[in-house]
This record gives C-alpha cells, sequence and structure tokens, in this order.
C-alpha cells in the first residue's frame, strides 16, 4: 500500500529504489572498574584512539576534498578537543576503563550543550559520530557505517555523520532520508554538493523496513513508500522535464528579459573546482581558504603553500571571477595559533576580520600570497574579509591589501547587521560586497546555528532577513558597485529570483545548485522577480514570505 511521508527536502532531485539502513551505532562500552595501577596505561590508550580517529577523519578529508575536507577536518579538531580529552583523563584517574570514560565524557559535553537548547542535529550527528569511532577502536570492533551492496539504494538513517557522507559514492547510493537533520545540517550541505537528492527530518524514516522500495523527492521533501507504478511514472516524468529544462538553460545566469545574474561557485578548496567548471560556474563567489589553515592547527601555512593552492583555483578560471574570502576563524573554526581559548561568547568575540587585525602577520602572509598566485593570469581577482562590522573595519582591510601589493578588488562580507544598515559608509572603502546569509540570519535574530531550539530563525526567507539584503543591496547601487550573496540562500531557486528582485548583482552557491538556479531564473523577468520580492518582504513570517512569492511568480 503506497503511503507518503513529508520532511525537508534539502537537494534536488528524484530518487527510486530499495531501502538499505545505516549500520547500528556502536555498544554502550560496560561500566566497570580499573585498578589504580592501570590507569595510566588506560589514559595512553585513550590518547591513542583520538589521535587515530582524528588522523582518519582528517584522511577522509583529504579524499573528499572540497568543503567535505573542511568539515571532517573540524570534526577531527572536535576528537581533539583538550577540555573533553581532560575530563577523559579524570575518569580514568577514578577507576573507569578507557573506553567508558571517552562515552561519559562525550555524554557530558552533549548534555551541558543541550542545556543551552536542543542543540542543532547536524552537531549532534558529528559528536555522536567522533564519540562512536573513538569507543569502536578501544573495543577493538569495527564502525558501523554506509552499507555493503553492489547494487543501488536509498540511504536511511537515524542521520548521517559527515564522515560517511563525505565519501558516498553517488552511483550506489541514489539517495537519502534521515529522521533528524535539517536544512543548514552537514549533512545537507554535504548532499547538495554530491548533487544526491535527500530528505531529512522526517518522522518515523527508520520504521521503513530494509528493501522496501520508496521514491524520494528532494525538491518537496515527500517520500512515497512502496509507489504505485503510476506515481513512479509521473516521479520520472516530471524529473525528466527538470533535467530537460535544466539542460536547455545554458550560458550566463539571467533573467527571462535578458538582466545578467552571475552564478558563481562555492568551494573549499582546490578539489571543488572540476564540479564548478562543469555546472558552468561564472567564476568562484566564495573560496573558503580554511581548509589550508585547518591542517595544521598549531601553525599557519607557509606563503609557498598557500600561493600552490590558490593558484590552482585562480588558473581554473582564465578570464573570470574569483572572490577570495581571507581565513575566517574564531567561533565554530577555532586555531589553536589564532583563537582565544577562554572567551565567554567566542561567536560575539575575536573571529574573522578582528582575528586577523590581531595577528597582522598572519593576514599579510595570506594576501601576499595570494598577489603572487595571480601574477601572469588573467583572472579577475577579489578579495573579501569576513566579519566587517563597519567602515573602520573597512578601512583597515583595504590598508593591508594595498600594504600587501595585491592588484585586486577590495570587499567586505556583510555578516553583520550594522554593516548592512551602514552599507554606504562601508563602501567608501570597499569596491563591493558580499552578503553571507548564514552568519547574518544568526546576528540578526540572535539566534544561535547551533541551537536548535531558535533554528526557526536560521530559515533565510526571514522577512527581517530580506529586508537587511534590500537595504545593502541599495546601497551598493547607489555608488555604483557590485552586492553578491554567498550564503546558503542562493542555493534555493525560487529565493533567487527574490534576491535578484532585491537588487542583488550576482548569486554564488554550492556547485550542484548551479543549473536549477539558471533554468529558474530564465522562467521570470527581473519585473517579476521585483513583484516577487515586494510580496515576499511584506509577509509576517517565513512560510508565508515563500508563499507569497511563489504565488506571484506563478500567476496566481
Amino acid at each position: 500500500m503506497e503511503t507518503t511521508l513529508r520532511g525537508v527536502g534539502v537537494s534536488h532531485g528524484v530518487a527510486i529504489g530499495e531501502v538499505r539502513h545505516m549500520g547500528t551505532a556502536v555498544l554502550e562500552p560496560p561500566a566497570k572498574q580499573i585498578p589504580a595501577e592501570e590507569a595510566e596505561r588506560e589514559q595512553g590508550r585513550a590518547r591513542k584512539a583520538v589521535e587515530a580517529v582524528a588522523a582518519d577523519l582528517t584522511a577522509r578529508g583529504n579524499l573528499a576534498g572540497g568543503e567535505a575536507q573542511a568539515v571532517l577536518e573540524a570534526q577531527a579538531l572536535m576528537a581533539q578537543d583538550p577540555e573533553l580529552m581532560a575530563d577523559v583523563e579524570r575518569r580514568i584517574a577514578v577507576g573507569s576503563t578507557a573506553e567508558r570514560a571517552v562515552y561519559d565524557a562525550f555524554a557530558a559535553y552533549r548534555e551541558l550543550l543541550a542545556g543551552a537548547g536542543e542543540y542543532l542535529a547536524g552537531r549532534v550527528a558529528d559528536l555522536d559520530d567522533v564519540r562512536n569511532r573513538i569507543v569502536a577502536r578501544l573495543l577493538g570492533v569495527p564502525m558501523p557505517g554506509v552499507p555493503d551492496s553492489d547494487r543501488p539504494y536509498v540511504l536511511v538513517a537515524r542521520d548521517l555523520a559527515p564522515a560517511d557522507t563525505a565519501l558516498l559514492d553517488p552511483a550506489l547510493v541514489l539517495g537519502f532520508v534521515t529522521e533528524e537533520g535539517g536544512p543548514t545540517s552537514h549533512s545537507a550541505i554535504l548532499a547538495r554538493a554530491l548533487g544526491v537528492p535527500a530528505v531529512v527530518a522526517l518522522p518515523g524514516a527508520g520504521e521503513i523496513a530494509e528493501g522496501t522500495v520508496i521514491a524520494v523527492d528532494g525538491s518537496s521533501g515527500e517520500v512515497f513508500v512502496n509507489p504505485s507504478e503510476e506515481k513512479k511514472a509521473q516521479l520520472e516524468a516530471a524529473a525528466a522535464e527538470r533535467k530537460a529544462a535544466l539542460a536547455a538553460a545554458t550560458g550566463p545566469g539571467a533573467t527571462a528579459d535578458g538582466h545578467k545574474v552571475p552564478l558563481l561557485a562555492n568551494i573549499g578548496g582546490p578539489g571543488d573546482v572540476e564540479a564548478a567548471v562543469e555546472a558552468g560556474a561564472e567564476g568562484v563567489g566564495l573560496f573558503r581558504t580554511e581548509f589550508l589553515f585547518l591542517d595544521d592547527n598549531k601553525q599557519a601555512p607557509s606563503e609557498e603553500k598557500q600561493v600552490a593552492a590558490y593558484r590552482q583555483v585562480l588558473e581554473a578560471f582564465p578570464e573570470g571571477r574569483v572572490v577570495v574570502r581571507v581565513l575566517d576563524a574564531g567561533a565554530d573554526k577555532p586555531l589553536d595559533f589564532l583563537t582565544p581559548g577562554d572567551e565567554p561568547n567566542p561567536a560575539l568575540g575575536v573571529r574573522g576580520l578582528r582575528t586577523l587585525l590581531d595577528h597582522p602577520e598572519v593576514l599579510r602572509t595570506q594576501l601576499t600570497a595570494l598577489a603572487r598566485a595571480a601574477e601572469g593570469l588573467p583572472v579577475y581577482l577579489e578579495v573579501m574579509a569576513p566579519m566587517v562590522a563597519d567602515r573602520a573595519d573597512a578601512r583597515a582591510f583595504a590598508d593591508a591589501c594595498r600594504e600587501a601589493g595585491l592588484r585586486a578588488k577590495f570587499g567586505a562580507m556583510v555578516e553583520i547587521p550594522s554593516a548592512a544598515l551602514r552599507a554606504r559608509s562601508v563602501l567608501q572603502e570597499v569596491e563591493f560586497l558580499s552578503l553571507g546569509t548564514n552568519d547574518l540570519a544568526q546576528y540578526t535574530f540572535a539566534a544561535d546555528r547551533q541551537v536548535g531550539a531558535v533554528s526557526r530563525y536560521q530559515d533565510p526567507w526571514q522577512p527581517a532577513l530580506l529586508d537587511l539584503v534590500a537595504l545593502a543591496a541599495e546601497a551598493a547601487k547607489a555608488e555604483g558597485k557590485s552586492c553578491g550573496v554567498c550564503g546558503e540562500a542562493a542555493s534555493d531557486p525560487l529565493l533567487a529570483c527574490v534576491l535578484t528582485g532585491l537588487g542583488v548583482t550576482s548569486l554564488s552557491m554550492g556547485a550542484a545548485s548551479i543549473p536549477y538556479v539558471r533554468a529558474t531564473l530564465a522562467k521570470y523577468t527581473l519585473a517579476q522577480c521585483g513583484r516577487a520580492a515586494a510580496a515576499a518582504r511584506a509577509a509576517d513570517g517565513a512560510d508565508e514570505a515563500r508563499r507569497a512569492a511563489q504565488a506571484v511568480l506563478s500567476g496566481e
């Protein structure tokens, strides 16, 4: 009997196939006491297991490349968290085995985080996965993971850790469904990067029997269990129609009446370049450079290493536009040699540009490396600073760029409401703006991106967020300068039309989203996008804004 379940669609496409479930979690280790003389040996076992797991996660990241690499390297740092390790060693000192101490220490940390609000599902998966990997290594048992199958299937899990999602084989995994997670979870972000249809936050997903045929619509969020032949035909026809529309929409991004909207790619490193080129990206709108610095949490990479990595990306887009974000460290991306360890609220402390201005030698080396990497290339290099709050920040960054001899456009990311409200002032010092909608939402609504209890405020359709986008875009137009969007908001085809209507001049997203955004933009005129934007801003909430824009564009 056919039944329909509804979750949250996070990655476009349709997948039809048999269900395969993720392996079960590691069993809870027994609680038993050890003699005091064994404590030192157990502490050594724990340290070795932690280092081995961190090395494995880093190796998986190197293999996966791109955004996945940054996610997995951040997870490796989580495994090596000094406070967690100290707690593990304290527990062993009073009689716990290494595996039990790890299990209990992670449980306490998880509970501590949950005490400040429900922890974001994607981060819970990260934390649990690290714990499971360490415990499995200590117990000497294999780490459960993606099922072994020689036939394509749809993967169903409670949640997917980045280490599993990053290495999914799209030839075998047709799509995936999870009970937990959300649109901003790591699994969702990596699914979009892979181009695998995915639905998350689907209640009851774990109860679907192994081998059951399901159809997953990653656009609508619907999952059809035991779909009829008619339903399969409908979904396949819709998928074929969508694929034809994607194939027909080629070339530069533009609205139906020819208004150009360059479609750029977000990349995490050289590993993402091939997918961006294949998707027809007109350049790079956000080159996250953190991947280089996460290789070694103790010191910055050498200038030579940076030059080689940057040039590899710049060479892939001859005569294209490449926007590089200088190191964005702090908050959820701490680096031992840069980030203060005792901040009560790191998201509101020394991060982004503030960190670099406190460590001018790190900024100078990176800017010099970028200048050298671009020498002799026809690429249009643009360099921007993260977490710019005001004109003084923008001036300090522009001065640093000039002192490093950088021949490029200098820009500022708009992630703090003050930068949007005073955008014309900021633009007196820099030549372009780029809106990071993920952090801009966090700071606009005082809603920590890692706390699930306030996750509704992270919806980029929130009218207040759209108001700030409009302010920045209007300021840039008044100054004769550009204003792009490089946050996750740009990957939503409908929202891309609204952003265009607000006056945004370019859109940057994961490579897999570019064909969908290109095809959708090509269906509507700039005037229609403008009316949809006005309707969305006039709404009182995110859901209403989305429905209002859809109604305008569908002619209702």
